[in-house]
């Protein structure tokens, strides 16, 4: 015989009640608040909705980047002999930045132009005995290729000592000088960074979505963080051929006058670019909307009993968020008045007092404070 093991129905019952009873209690509206307190005067501010003028903008992140920039070394490795430079000058193309030393360089110079001397000097010698048909041509060659190897081992002495010497090779701003009088200084090893910062770039990506909206020429508004209140207007120079297989990404490059040297080539950016015409919306303070898991809702005002006016909770549908504000698509009509702070203390149906003289944040465009 076989025995199954079950729970006699007996003991389930009282936890069944026990759920249920819970259940009935939680479903059950909450008590309505006592009469003094619902009819009590509620301090708010507020604001009466207009449609007002709307660019929608697209953000994109991104870095400063100098039009050229290069981190100046010497071709060989030697002793630093001569700085000409101080950190953070301004220096022309074609300055002379640094001497490694040279040695017994020149000397070899002198000696291979002592060379080149006596070769140009056989040559006009055989020359004119050639001439006389006192050599042959085969002399005549001979003489003439022994000069230009002299000459050219001349140039190759010269380039040597040349690497030797760093140059700026555009215009621009020095950094941190790297180096000291006497220190080995390897081949390849940077002495000092030059950056031309005017012009200068923004580099940025955006979503293969929005490469459609975007063209060479159009406006880009730039902002980082060292100059919160400022906006630098740059314009678009070029979009990347390509798109990045990883992020999906294409890179935007804009370019815009730098005069007061403000941006620095490794600055965070922000790029804000316009994006369709401008058109009429409703919008409202961010701070102004309540939000709960069953949607966006908004406290309308209305006058009642008299001119007291009384909150209303309406169910908003919400757009797109610029700033402060936010865009109100649908549950507004123009002229409605809408709280803006204090909603927090309210219900349907309270009785409100307007107090405008604090009004929450309300800017298309805010900046953080200067430090």
């Amino acid at each position: 015989m076989t025995w199954t093991r079950r729970t006699p129905a007996f003991l389930l019952l009282p936890s069944l009640l026990a759920c249920g009873l819970a259940t009935l209690w939680h479903r059950q509206p909450p008590p309505p608040a006592p009469a003094a307190a619902a009819d009590a005067t509620q301090v708010v501010s507020a604001m009466t909705v207009h449609p007002e003028p709307w660019q929608s903008l697209d953000k994109a992140y991104g870095q400063v980047r100098a039009v050229e920039g290069a981190d100046l070394a010497a071709q060989v490795s030697g002793i630093v002999s001569e700085i000409d430079f101080r950190s953070g000058d301004m220096v022309h193309a074609g300055t002379v930045l640094l001497r490694l030393r040279l040695y017994d360089d020149p000397a070899k110079l002198q000696q291979l132009q002592s060379q080149v001397e006596l070769y140009d000097a056989d040559l006009a010698r055989d020359r004119k005995q050639f001439e006389a048909q006192a050599i042959s041509r085969a002399t005549l060659d001979l003489d003439t290729a022994n000069l230009h190897n002299a000459q050219a081992q001349v140039a190759a002495q010269m380039q040597l000592m040349d690497e030797k010497v760093i140059r700026a090779p555009f215009d621009g701003r020095l950094g941190i000088r790297e180096v000291d009088l006497g220190q080995f200084l390897p081949a390849g090893n940077a002495a000092v960074n030059l950056e031309s910062l005017d012009p200068i770039d923004v580099d940025f990506n955006v979503p293969q979505q929005q490469v459609a909206t975007v063209a060479p020429g159009q406006p880009v508004a730039i902002s980082v963080d060292a100059w919160p209140a400022r906006r630098f207007q740059a314009r678009i120079l070029a979009i990347d051929s390509r798109i990045d297989g990883q992020s999906r990404m294409a890179t935007i490059r804009a370019a815009l006058d730098n005069h007061d040297h403000a941006l620095l080539p490794g600055m965070f950016a922000i790029a804000r670019l316009k994006r369709g015409a401008i058109r009429q919306v409703l919008a409202v303070p961010h701070a102004s909307i309540s939000f709960n898991p069953y949607g966006d809702f908004i406290y309308v005002l209305a006058p009642r009993n008299g001119d007291v006016p009384v909150a209303t909770a309406r169910v908003v549908v919400l757009g797109e968020t610029r700033g402060d504000r936010v865009v109100v698509l649908s549950g507004l009509t123009p002229g409605e008045q809408v709280v803006t702070a204090g909603q927090s203390k309210l219900h349907d149906g309270s009785p409100v007092r307007i107090d405008n003289s604090v009004q929450p944040e309300n800017d298309l465009d805010p900046s953080p404070p200067e430090e």
